[in-house]
């Protein structure tokens, strides 16, 4: 694991420093790309994993090392920011902002990810894994699921009004329909609309779906329906790796947007009213939409914490009693 961190960060940065070179931002604010200069913070999170991932593979994973591979683990994951957003697009048949900036949300994901791997990971004794029986997540990340779930109702009754041709904070479901084609959205985007189905709707869906086979036991077992895998366990990445990348991204786009909401609401900062008939409706949406995406993914954070720790194997339990050694 640790051998494979080196060889990421080593790709990493001279992906950063090819596409600064060649003056290719990798940093984006919304549609707009950021200073091309960014891109030299890319090239120094690979290169500092780079140094970091070599230590630990000559000295073993020592807690020095632990936490600096958790401090670049944390850089990684600030450079992914956006990874969810690229999928959703491309899901509905939308092209990326930025073909190299979607490509650094991915290696940033995936350095996130073997930098976390790498900082839990020692070598001990073989012995028999087995995994725990499914079990249910404690009632207070329960709690915080029913929440995740509430949050999306107000959002998803705003946006099924749209879509079904209704007004909303002074803008018709017409007039909503009419922003999406002048935004350029895909010709699958705007189809959902027309059957009266928002596309953000069926992903808060799926989002709630998640949420709740995180903290539920048949999030941990294959069901019935799907023949040869029927009973069989679930590998923890598949329903972990949504879960983290949609925590990352919903938690601080929502906890920011909620801070600049309640600004706009004191009267410090103005809410641009944008396609709203006035700066009051646009604030309205702005906080069903923020609210929402800040208390799902908390919740979701909470959850896939609590899924990680409850689908621990015995062996690795026992792993984390033994002497830290070198990391291969």
């Amino acid at each position: 694991m640790g051998r494979a961190t080196v060889i990421w960060a080593v790709g990493y940065a001279g992906f950063g420093l090819a596409c600064t070179l060649s003056s290719t931002p990798l940093l984006y604010a919304g549609p707009r790309p950021g200073p091309v200069a960014l891109g030299w913070a890319v090239t120094a999170v690979g290169a500092l994993a780079a140094a970091v991932g070599t230590a630990v593979v000559r000295h073993g994973p020592r807690p020095v090392l632990r936490v600096l591979l958790w401090m670049v683990c944390a850089l990684a994951g600030i450079a992914a920011f956006g990874l969810l957003m690229d999928v959703i697009t491309l899901a509905f048949g939308q092209g990326v902002d930025s073909a190299a900036a979607a490509a650094n949300h991915v290696l940033a994901a995936a350095g996130a990810l073997l930098l976390a791997a790498t900082a839990r990971s020692v070598r001990h004794l073989p012995a028999v894994s087995e995994a725990p029986a499914p079990t249910a997540a404690s009632k207070q990340v329960q709690l915080a699921a029913c929440a995740g779930t509430a949050a999306f109702l107000p959002y998803a009754v705003m946006k099924l009004i749209w879509a079904l041709g209704g007004t909303f904070a002074g803008v018709s479901g017409e007039e909503m329909l009419a922003v999406s084609q002048r935004n350029g959205a895909s010709g699958i985007w705007l189809t959902l609309e027309s059957w009266g189905m928002d596309a953000t709707v069926l992903l808060a869906t799926l989002g709630v779906f998640l949420l709740w086979g995180l903290v539920r036991p048949w999030g941990q077992v294959f069901p019935r329906w799907t023949l040869g895998l029927r009973g069989r366990r679930v590998p923890r990445w598949l329903p972990l790796t949504p879960a983290v990348i949609g925590a990352a991204s919903l938690v601080p786009y929502g906890v920011l947007g909620s801070a600049y909401c309640a600004l706009a609401s004191a009267g410090v900062v103005n809410m641009r009213r944008g396609d709203f008939p006035s700066s009051s409706d646009a604030l309205l949406v702005a906080w069903i939409g923020v609210a929402a995406f800040a208390v799902h993914g908390v919740a979701l954070a909470l959850a896939a914490r609590s899924y990680w720790r409850r689908t621990r194997s015995h062996e690795h339990e026992r792993s984390n009693a033994a002497t830290p050694t070198k990391v291969s």
